[in-house]
């Protein structure tokens, strides 16, 4: 039987670029390669689009600071609407090997807020991990929230401001509002990046002007205090909770060097140390909410657990982390579910999804 092409999309423009290569490496080095034969794309941080050897498409691979993807002249297209076609070399428009499903693991803005996928549904490429709305919606943590609300799920006191309505944000005012400490963060980034926590009016104001370099929309966040616990979430239709871990931060918060760079930023309490209780509520209510923003394939659903026993949603990230120290595959290797098993199942439920979506009538005159 012939092995199923997967194209591994990675890299891209936004600021998890170097998380998004860790994750691409973990990915390739885990594939079944008795059913899949692996063709990989990476985008540099320009934005192009390259067809890379498996044998050399990263530099420095095992190290998380300095690791860089390694650039090739043989850029590649998407021709939206050829199924001849899918991918063309641009330097003569020459067909490339024909694709049957992509993992785009390409984490951050132009990455998993919907663009990526939206270019793949024109392309009518299978494609792992939540559709268009869910990838866009779960991306943009004020519209996820006023969403979770809706659905009747506890999250975060928060106030949100556009750039342009710098002049009324005020200490004072959101201090009366939300306590002491805050959280500041774009409203569209992942992976702790550009978040500030601050009790102090002039780290606030530092707070908010970082924000604002990663996104036109920041959030600014009451403090919730208590345990910080993770589930994954996998599967289309019917979707299925993992065993919960718990992140133990070693510094402030949960930061990007404690996700991807500094092993020792964080330890991972994989199962978390609650009670069995506990932990079908939470899994309970990861799975409301990935229903409630119409994601399917995956997603990490993040909690804050109070000490009375209060579940506070955080946020849902829709293509998590796949580095050696990422929270969302090392939850289902506790599961039960390998490395391996689980991108197989992810590739399956991509596939389910575009046979199920072709299923659909396409025009009123059939």
């Amino acid at each position: 039987m012939r092995k199923k092409k997967v194209g591994i999309i990675f890299g891209g423009k936004s600021a998890e670029h170097e998380v998004s290569l860790q994750s691409a490496k973990n990915i390739v080095d885990a594939i079944d390669r008795d059913k899949y034969e692996v063709v990989l794309i990476g985008i540099d941080k320009d934005g192009k689009w390259q067809l890379n050897e498996s044998s050399s498409y990263l530099l420095h691979a095992d190290n998380p600071k300095l690791i860089q993807l390694n650039k090739s002249n043989d850029t590649v297209a998407i021709v939206p609407g050829d199924k001849e076609r899918q991918f063309i070399h641009t330097s003569n428009a020459t067909k490339l090997e024909e694709v049957d499903v992509v993992f785009p693991i390409v984490h951050g803005t132009l990455g998993e807020d919907g663009s990526i996928q939206g270019m793949l549904r024109l392309a009518d490429l299978p494609f792992v991990g939540p559709d268009v709305l869910a990838s866009s919606v779960c991306m943009d943590k004020d519209v996820a929230k006023r969403l979770l609300q809706g659905a009747g799920i506890n999250v975060a006191k928060g106030l949100v401001f556009r750039k342009n309505e710098q002049d009324e944000i005020s200490f004072e005012t959101a201090v009366e509002a939300l306590g002491n400490p805050m959280f500041i963060k774009p409203a569209n980034q992942g992976s702790s990046v550009g978040i500030s926590k601050v009790t102090t009016e002039e780290a606030f104001y530092q707070g908010v002007q970082e924000a604002f370099r990663y996104d036109h929309k920041i959030v600014i966040e009451e403090c919730i205090i208590g345990r910080e616990i993770e589930c994954s979430v996998l599967g289309n239709e019917e979707p299925k909770a993992s065993l919960l871990g718990e992140i133990l931060p070693q510094t402030e918060f949960y930061s990007y060097e404690s996700k991807y760079i500094d092993e020792k930023g964080a330890e991972l309490a994989i199962p978390a140390d609650v009670s069995e209780e506990t932990t079908k509520r939470v899994q309970d209510v990861a799975i409301q909410a990935f229903k409630a923003l119409e994601c399917e394939g995956l997603a990490r659903v993040d909690f804050f657990l109070t000490e009375a026993g209060d579940i506070y949603l955080n946020e849902i990230n829709t293509l998590p982390g796949f580095t050696k120290i990422s929270m969302y595959p090392k939850l289902w290797e506790v599961s039960g579910l390998s490395y391996q098993e689980l991108i197989t199942t992810l590739i399956e439920l991509a596939m389910d999804r575009h046979n199920r979506n072709h299923g659909l009538k396409s025009s009123v005159w059939d």
